[in-house]
């Protein structure tokens, strides 16, 4: 606890200090901290191996190792990701509104960081930066606490990081890292109240809910993907079939990859044979209902759990509906509010469906797997919001600042 006190402090220091930097200043640090990274490659590679190595020797299955893996590629995006930060515009200082009370006071609203925040993520090491270079263009110190999966990895990279800060000594604790890996201290982390100003939890259901249940700091709830595609009666099909892989087998391990298949009874009989054949190829395996088994060869039978699990892996579940109506009904009440897709070449069907789903991204017409601070232009994301407080969706800069008021007077006073 101590040590948390500790890093609470340099945190709160280096983000007064942070907060007062310009966007020129910011984007100079971050460019160096991509640099570095690119020039560390081997090091971080050596890390990542060690975590490779503990993942097989602990039966971590291979789609998990895949969020854990790195690679020259994988490091060049990472970079890549830190870049595109620097191009986005800087939210810290914008005044969004301005206006004159009957006072002739001036009031406006500007933007400022949220301060330091902490972030309690789960194997994927990509995370440590960009939460990193998100908390830092926005003007937050930030405290990561990564599982210990990733441990070597996320370490090496918060120290290629603090390399490159060593050399702004006012700022140097704005990246920090929680060496402790174990549930005591995260749980000892989740009540820094004192000196957190915001909790973020990134990683699987058993996180997501562990944190609700003990955090103290004001939490932003993200994360788990229980995410659906409904093929509508009037989809076309090889559209349908290219969505429902894509969602499905691209990454399965990921939080807005899809694990139900809903698709309309009007269609099913013609549709699901070729659906099947494409995704049996991408090596996925099948559960469904009664109904959709009839028109499926390999399918195993579903059962009220796969309903509401999120599989992480190259499993779906498929079912049967009578209509859109149905198909909604059925989303609303087993998703966990991340991403929703319906395949359709109706308007009718696809306004419905975009005006009643309930989650941060609803698609038309295609995959879930854009719900992604990257692919929507933010450079990165720390983390997709489920909830509807404060930020949803993808989470970039803005997300990450709040308001203070402004206001200019002439020596005013209430009457």
């Amino acid at each position: 606890m101590e040590l948390l006190k500790q890093l609470g402090s340099q945190a709160q220091a280096s983000a007064h200090a942070l907060s007062l930097f310009n966007t020129t200043e910011k984007n100079k640090i971050l460019e160096q901290i991509a640099q570095a990274l690119l020039e560390q490659t081997p090091a971080i590679l050596s890390a990542n191996q060690k975590d490779l190595e503990n993942a097989d020797k602990n039966g971590i299955a291979p789609v998990m190792q895949d969020r854990l893996r790195l690679s020259t590629e994988r490091i060049q995006e990472m970079a890549e990701g830190i870049r595109q930060v620097i191009q986005l515009p800087d939210p810290v200082g914008n005044v969004d509104n301005m206006w004159k009370n009957e006072a002739g006071l001036l009031i406006g609203k500007k933007r400022v960081p949220l301060g330091v925040i902490g972030i309690i993520y789960e194997s994927r090491p990509n995370v440590t930066t960009d939460a990193a270079s998100l908390c830092f263009k926005s003007g937050n110190a930030v405290i990561l606490r990564g599982g210990k999966e990733a441990f070597h990895s996320n370490k090496m990279l918060v120290t290629i990081m603090q390399s490159v800060l060593a050399h702004y000594p006012s700022i140097q604790y704005a990246i920090q890292f929680v060496t402790d890996t174990s549930h005591e201290t995260a749980a000892a982390l989740m009540k820094l109240t004192e000196y957190l100003d915001v909790l973020i939890p990134r990683g699987g259901a058993g996180l997501i809910k562990r944190v609700k249940e003990t955090a103290t700091v004001p939490v932003i709830e993200t994360g788990t993907g229980n995410n659906h595609v409904y093929i509508d009666k009037d989809a076309q099909l090889d559209m349908a079939i290219k969505i429902i892989v894509n969602a499905k087998a691209q990454r399965p391990s990921v939080c807005n990859a899809a694990e139900t298949l809903l698709i309309h009874r009007d269609v099913a009989k013609e549709y699901l044979p070729h659906i099947e054949r494409a995704l049996l190829d991408a090596n996925v395996e099948l559960r469904a209902d009664e109904e959709a088994s009839a028109y499926l060869t390999s399918a195993s039978l579903a059962t009220d759990e796969d309903w509401e699990t999120e599989y992480s892996d190259y499993i779906l579940a498929i079912k049967l509906v009578d209509s859109i109506e149905s198909a909604i009904a059925h989303i609303n009440y087993y998703n966990t509010k991340h991403s929703e897709a319906i395949v359709t070449d109706s308007y009718q069907a696809s306004q419905k469906f975009l005006n009643e789903v309930d989650a941060a991204a609803v698609y038309v017409n295609a995959s879930t797997r854009f719900t992604d601070g990257f692919m929507f232009g933010y450079g990165a994301e720390i983390g997709i919001s489920t909830q509807k407080i404060h930020a949803r969706g993808p989470m970039g800069l803005p997300e990450l600042t709040s308001i203070k008021y402004i206001v200019y007077g002439d020596g005013q006073i209430r009457e």
